[in-house]
């Protein structure tokens, strides 16, 4: 699923290339996807021009001349494009959008649990749960202050807290992992059983981890300045690298599945909770 960071490398790559780029054509290909009418989406984006691109939590949000907006979240296995118009589509391509300049900005989701909408950029509380979500990560009003007060609301294990967009928006499994690896903070502790210096740590751990990866993630995705994005995080510490030696000290990461999820972290540099 793309978190903050691989969101973020696609904003700064979109703001590079589409800005002032005219929409020649739209093809909504499989319409599941679609929470705005598929029809309109197809009739009304030709001859919009693009404004430039937002992250808001885990919605990328494109900016049209005419005033409205695009958002889309990927969930868990949306995937974008800028290619030419010639390149091979991916399995399960649901929008293809023309561009004046030849190139196609496309949208793929292999399980369709993506959602894109079409809507004035007045009326984004109109989408479900966004008046009702945390404030995102890195947005400025969320100071390390307002974290400890915000947290303090919940009291399940600390790992479920980080990836609730009820508290916060942008965080997903895998850099929850490693923020909690960063901040040497057991996934499954309870939020009651940590102390305020803890919870401190915790907030400067997801920003120091969210820094590091943005650049990384953008590596990883880009070439020959085509976006082509596939989950690539061969950079991560703990993530998925369960048996492997922790890069801190050494122990063997250790890796649990749960829900269809997967949590990996290091019993040493992060000890208690009580998931054994």
């Amino acid at each position: 699923m793309p978190e903050i960071p691989e969101l973020e490398a696609i904003v700064g790559f979109f703001n590079g290339q589409l800005p002032g780029q005219q929409i020649t054509a739209a093809a909504t290909r499989i319409p599941p996807v679609f929470r705005t009418p598929a029809a309109e989406i197809r009739d009304t984006l030709p001859a919009d021009t693009f404004t430039g691109l937002r992250r808001h939590g885990k919605f990328l949000l494109f900016d049209l001349q005419s005033g409205r907006t695009l958002a889309i979240n990927p969930m868990l296995t949306g995937r974008f494009q800028y290619v030419d118009a010639g390149a091979q589509l991916p399995a399960k391509t649901c929008l293809v959008l023309d561009l004046g300049s030849g190139a196609q900005l496309r949208y793929a989701d292999e399980r369709l649990m993506g959602k894109v909408y079409l809507l004035a950029a007045s009326d984004l509380d109109k989408i479900p749960n966004w008046a009702e979500s945390g404030p995102d990560l890195l947005d400025p009003v969320l100071t390390e202050d307002e974290w400890l007060t915000r947290i303090r609301r919940y009291r399940g294990q600390i790992k479920n807290v980080l990836t609730n967009a009820a508290f916060v928006q942008g965080i997903g499994n895998a850099y929850s992992d490693e923020i909690l690896w960063e901040a040497g903070i057991h996934p499954a502790a309870k939020r009651t059983e940590l102390a305020d210096d803890d919870l401190r740590r915790l907030y400067r751990a997801a920003h120091a981890v969210i820094e590091w990866a943005i650049p990384l993630a953008r590596q990883a995705m880009v070439h020959d300045f085509v976006l082509d994005y596939r989950e690539r995080r061969d950079f991560l510490h703990v993530h998925r690298r369960g048996g492997e030696p922790c890069p801190r000290c050494g122990a063997q990461i250790s890796e649990i599945t749960a829900n269809q999820r997967v949590t990996s972290f290091c019993r040493q540099c992060q000890p208690g909770g009580h998931q054994r």
